[in-house]
């Protein structure tokens, strides 16, 4: 491990040596290339200059003790040595788990999609506060959502809504969200009182961008058609709504939420590339299956992963055992005790699949 942080240090300082030369801000791409290898390795060179400092520091401790006689001062350097050896073994894990292999999706941005599952119009509701409790999130990290196609049920509810979140690292935080999310509650239309169980089914797929997946048109057909639904003045009037049917998968994108045409196709088109890139990565994933069985579910969607218990106020997450007793703070976007959890154990498995 050390060998190759050894290697790493040297490579931080030749990037930031690159950096820093005349220029290098000429060819962007090759700067961009440059700043996003610097931002990777900063957190590891950190954490090792920090590991190597506390090594030198008992290294001076336990010759202090060697060296000095005063009482006051020998308590010094003990305190000193302890502090050093307990902070040694936290870097020591820290640095494993930067070290573990990064997940080349990451740093992308995330398309989701929610769709109603068992519980007819309580699913649907349920899906839209889903879908409110992502777009909460987002906007505490500040990131950006951006709807791309929304099929309502009439009462407030969504049978099915497709969302992009643009935002460093979206990725990294929201994979472990694919899943089936359930809801336990009194429907308001249910005048017994008895709790309904309803499920709402969750897909994040990392944006793919061109390179990744390249699209043959003879592949595609597209049509165009006049948009439905709630809306403003172009509903109904402009051809503004896109099909795209994708021969080879069956795949069937439709775009509609924005007033021009072209802007639907390209968020079709958006759609219809990320949808291809998670088969691609399915595929993959399911070929490495003992790799898979090692992680926090990232990818099944028959997985219920999660139960929103409303009489209890409480939330399960059952891939970790984890309990929250803080339901409407949840659903309003507090989502980051669960994922840190989530990303917590995911560490952990990985860590000690590489050490077996």
């Amino acid at each position: 491990m050390f060998d190759r942080l050894d290697d790493l240090l040297v490579r931080y300082e030749e990037v930031m040596g690159e950096l820093a030369e005349p220029g290098a801000a000429d060819d962007q791409q090759r700067f961009r290339r440059l700043m996003k290898e610097q931002s990777d390795l900063a957190p590891i060179v950190e954490a090792y200059n920090e590991y190597k400092k506390c090594k030198q520091n008992i290294d001076d401790s336990l010759a202090m003790l060697e060296e000095e006689s005063d009482e006051e001062m020998r308590e010094l350097a003990k305190e000193e040595l302890n502090e050093s050896r307990k902070r040694v073994e936290e870097l020591e894990q820290e640095l494993k788990i930067l070290l573990l292999p990064k997940d080349p999706n990451d740093d992308k941005n995330v398309i989701v999609e929610i769709r109603a599952g068992a519980g007819g119009d309580e699913a649907a509701l349920f899906a839209a506060e889903i879908y409110r409790m992502y777009v909460h999130y987002a906007d505490s990290r500040h990131w950006k959502t951006e709807l791309i196609s929304l099929n309502e049920n009439g009462i407030g509810g969504f049978k099915e809504c497709v969302f992009m979140i643009t935002g460093q690292g979206a990725y990294s935080r929201l994979k472990y969200e694919s899943g089936v999310h359930r809801v336990q509650r009194v429907p308001e239309t249910e005048s017994g009182g008895r709790i309904h169980t309803s499920t709402v089914t969750v897909a994040i797929m990392p944006e793919a961008e061109e390179v990744d997946i390249v699209i043959d048109e003879k592949d595609i057909r597209i049509d165009v058609m006049r948009a439905s639904g709630n809306g403003g003045q172009c509903v109904n009037t402009t051809d503004s709504a896109v099909r795209l049917t994708h021969f080879p998968t069956g795949i069937v994108i439709y775009s509609q939420t924005e007033k021009s045409q072209l802007q639907n196709k390209e968020k079709a088109f958006r759609l219809l590339r990320s949808k291809l890139y998670d088969l691609e990565l399915e595929k993959q994933q399911a070929s490495e299956a003992e790799a898979r069985r090692s992680q926090i579910g990232t990818g099944d969607r028959s997985e219920k992963i999660r139960t929103y218990n409303f009489p209890q106020g409480r939330v399960t997450d059952h891939r970790i055992k984890l309990t929250l007793h803080k339901l409407d703070s949840i659903l309003n976007g507090d989502l980051d005790e669960i994922i840190d959890s989530l990303i917590a154990a995911d560490q952990t498995a990985k860590l000690a699949k590489m050490e077996d």
